[in-house]
């Protein structure tokens, strides 16, 4: 074998950075040596791994194509430096990016859990929208991604996780808030504060209006659930979010779930992972111990 295990983390390192400059602090190596090694590992390659762009550098077609192989090695090698230590199995970092409504009702008992039965696990979290998480699984920024809705890359793998569904809201001295039906002309005439474009929950509401509705008279739109729900509840607007993220509120009588038969909008909450990405004991780990969960969350709500 002409290259090792550390060009190979240089490798994944420059790939993720961009950047010799970036990827040598990542790895408390010199500016130098990471890319003296860099360029060795493209020599042995007798490929061009990167585009260079002033000092940004940017995966080639060949980079693409070694950079999930590589990763694959990387945790292979992990794991049995691991077991010849004697550690547990479950150990070391993982970068995982979850959407808004993930992060708000399951994930802090999930890395309460995590933190409590693997101590040696450590979760690397970033909250995004789902569009935001799934183009970071695709390049490589995280290792796996909990989003809602659907993804149809076909470079990404899904597993559903939990099923849930959108409803319109409104504050309880709304006009609609007392009828029995709220009907597609009536929406239509109606002033909404929505989540951002790119949003899981936005994609499914445009998606379930698309072809019903002429104009949607969006006001504002806000990457905040907690300002939707408060300006809702205080103005005269009509929002569309997760039941989950507004069931609290609704038992209170602060915001009113209008029945709006005439749109479908239920959705998955998913995992979501690279299919080249290969066995990975921490993703799984993870998987296990959310599942769980969830099973625990669906008692206690009554789902």
């Amino acid at each position: 074998m002409k290259y090792t295990l550390k060009q190979l983390a240089v490798f994944d390192a420059v790939a993720s950075q961009e950047s010799v400059s970036a990827a040598a602090r990542k790895l408390s190596m010199t500016q130098s040596a990471v890319s003296m090694s860099l360029s060795q590992f493209e020599n042995l390659m007798d490929r061009p791994l990167f585009i260079r762009q002033g000092n940004r550098l940017t995966l080639s077609h060949w980079g693409r194509w070694l950079r999930p192989k590589a990763k694959r090695l990387l945790q292979d090698a992990q794991q049995i430096e691991l077991g010849l230590h004697d550690q547990q199995a479950i150990s070391g970092s993982f970068p995982l990016s979850v959407s808004q409504t993930f992060a708000e009702h399951l994930l802090p008992s999930l890395i309460s859990k995590i933190d409590t039965d693997f101590p040696e696990l450590r979760i690397e979290l970033t909250v995004e929208n789902t569009e935001h998480v799934v183009n970071g699984v695709i390049n490589h920024h995280y290792e796996m991604g909990i989003i809602e809705g659907r993804n149809d890359d076909s470079r990404v793998h899904q597993e559903n996780l939990l099923e849930d569904h959108l409803v319109i809201i409104s504050s309880a001295f709304h006009s609609y808030a007392k009828h029995k039906k709220v009907n597609l002309a009536q929406l239509e005439q109606a002033q909404w504060i929505l989540r951002e474009q790119g949003a899981g929950t936005r994609r499914i509401f445009d998606g379930a209006v698309h072809g019903l509705i002429e104009n949607v008279d969006v006001y504002k739109e806000y990457q905040s659930v907690g300002v939707i729900k408060e300006l809702v509840k205080n103005g005269t607007y009509l929002g569309c979010l997760p039941y989950l993220d507004v069931v609290s509120e609704v038992k209170k009588g602060t915001l009113v779930i209008l029945p709006t038969p005439e749109l479908n909008m239920s959705r998955s909450l998913a995992f979501i992972w690279r299919k080249d990405a290969g066995e990975n004991p921490l993703r799984e780990c993870i998987i296990a111990e959310a599942k769980r969960l969830i099973r625990l969350y669906k008692k206690r709500q009554n789902l």
